[in-house]
């Protein structure tokens, strides 16, 4: 009796723990988290900002799923520092070596710090980067061996998985990358990169542009070793097979990161699918040749729509679309022509693709690093959100480790700040400064904007876009003077001057209060 006594008894406490559990419901799973990041798409470049030439509509359902961003920013107005401080969580200008690389480049971001995919592998998440990297590799001030496993890069910073090519489409070598191999390697015939002379005897686009299917334009730098018709930046020798096809390259991408979600999705993943598509040279597959009427880079813009709404159709299908937080967004603003002759320019009129800013790509005005950002995560975000908050992609990482209660080094993340609950909706508002970098930085308080002063040419020539440079101090109103048109420095002094050495502290190695 007193055996069944006790056996009643286990199994009413069995009953009484297991409470929580069955009727309070289990504790819900961490979500996964995708981040797209586009290349050089602009404030206008979508028709959930305003693009009436070309639609967007894969990319404008996380809008009206989720939430949107009108006051967003990379770090700075081209692609390897905004990608440096995406990943680091600290500004670009701290560290020397952060401009736009070569595709030989030794790895930028240090390995010994904390670094955005490791907070996710932290917090027990599969990793993966598939896409453009453009931040460096192998050892410090060593020349890459090309034909053996490259000993550090995207694995050596936090990512479990990745699948890339080192560079930009425009830069040699023209190849891609998994983990720590060059796909299709031929040992027969080695591979060879040099970005200070010429080598080998293959045909260059300087000596035989008969050869090319895509013309480069003056001055450029695309008139080097042709690879698929196309001249690149650099000289480049061997490795035939292991050469990409630019048609083929979003559907390489988009089928391994389909891949990875597969494969993790019954566990927490962080996708980091670095797109290439408006990045030139801009060439689109047969699919999406011909179907803007904006010439090579409309159709690109096209593709890249679709790629997004093949993610969404695939998350979808494995049914964890409710439970992943995909953000949207770009390393910088748009540029028209840079470096071939796709008649983007003459094709692109009727269509503003930084929307109402000022500048573009390379230019210290808004142009150059406000960027569309878009986010869906249904458990968690309210459909149809519209956000002013200031908010930027250097931020992550501070975000997410706050988001799973993790703490980080004094030497990590140093200029990355918590915005979570501003990139989920729950509040508009977000940071309260922000430095930025277009050759010229500038510091935003507010709505106020201050561009310090720099010497230059105030139009970059080979891209016609306005620099932001000028040898006097610049200050915006921006609630009142988005397209920055009106310079209110010389009404301004005393804010002309505190903002100057705030922006002065800053850059000495302190933080805004």
């Amino acid at each position: 009796m007193k055996n069944k006594y006790f056996q009643f008894l286990a199994c009413i406490l069995i009953a009484v723990l297991s409470i929580p559990t069955i009727v309070f419901g289990q504790k819900k799973q961490k979500p996964n988290v995708i981040f797209i990041y586009a290349d050089d798409v602009g404030y206008g470049d979508l028709s959930s900002y305003g693009a009436t030439k070309i639609s967007t509509p894969n990319i404008d359902r996380l809008a009206k799923e989720g939430i949107r961003f009108t006051n967003a920013h990379a770090t700075s107005a081209t692609c390897t520092p905004s990608r440096f401080a995406l990943m680091t969580g600290k500004y670009p200008w701290r560290q020397k070596g952060t401009g736009v690389l070569p595709g030989d480049a030794s790895l930028i971001i240090p390995t010994e710090n904390l670094t955005l995919p490791k907070v996710f592998q932290d917090a027990g998440y599969k990793t993966a980067s598939v896409g453009k990297w453009h931040l460096g590799l192998g050892e410090n001030n060593k020349q890459i061996n090309w034909n053996k496993p490259i000993n550090k890069g995207p694995n050596e910073t936090g990512f479990d998985y990745a699948f890339f090519f080192p560079a930009t489409s425009d830069r040699v070598p023209t190849v891609f990358i998994e983990n720590h191999d060059v796909l299709g390697l031929d040992r027969e015939d080695p591979i060879e990169v040099d970005y200070s002379k010429k080598i080998g005897n293959e045909p260059t686009g300087k000596e035989n542009p008969e050869l090319l299917k895509l013309p480069a334009s003056p001055n450029h730098g695309h008139n080097n070793t042709i690879v698929n018709g196309i001249g690149r930046i650099g000289w480049m020798t061997g490795g035939k097979q292991a050469r990409w096809t630019d048609e083929e390259i979003a559907h390489v991408f988009l089928s391994k990161a389909e891949q990875f979600i597969e494969q993790n999705s019954k566990n927490p993943f962080f996708l980091y699918f670095s797109l290439n598509d408006i990045h030139v040279p801009r060439m689109p597959s047969t699919q999406f040749k011909g179907k803007s009427s904006m010439g090579l880079r409309g159709d690109v813009i096209l593709q890249m729509d679709w790629t997004v709404g093949e993610i969404l159709k695939k998350l979808d299908e494995l049914k964890i679309a409710d439970n992943t937080l995909l953000i949207f967004s770009s390393d910088n603003g748009p540029v028209i022509d840079d470096g071939y002759a796709d008649k983007a320019v003459e094709l692109s009129k009727g269509h503003k693709a930084a929307g109402a800013l000022r500048g573009g790509k390379y230019s210290a005005f808004e142009g150059g690093s406000r960027v569309p950002w878009l986010a869906r995560w249904p458990q968690a975000i309210k459909p149809g959100t519209e956000s002013d908050a200031l908010i930027c992609q250097i931020d992550l990482m501070a975000s997410f480790s706050h988001f799973f209660q993790q703490k980080i080094g004094i030497d990590d993340g140093v200029d990355s700040y918590n915005v979570m609950d501003a990139m989920l909706g729950k509040t508009k508002t977000g940071r309260t400064f922000l430095v930025k970098q277009g050759g010229a930085l500038s510091l935003t308080q507010g709505t106020w904007k201050y561009i310090e002063p720099r010497e230059g040419k105030a139009i970059q020539e080979l891209t016609n876009t306005e620099t932001g440079n000028n040898p006097k101090p610049q200050l915006y109103d921006l609630s009142k003077d988005l397209g920055e048109k009106t310079n209110l420095a010389d009404k301004y002094p005393a804010k002309v001057k505190a903002m100057s050495a705030e922006l002065e502290r800053i850059r000495d190695g302190g933080r805004s209060r």
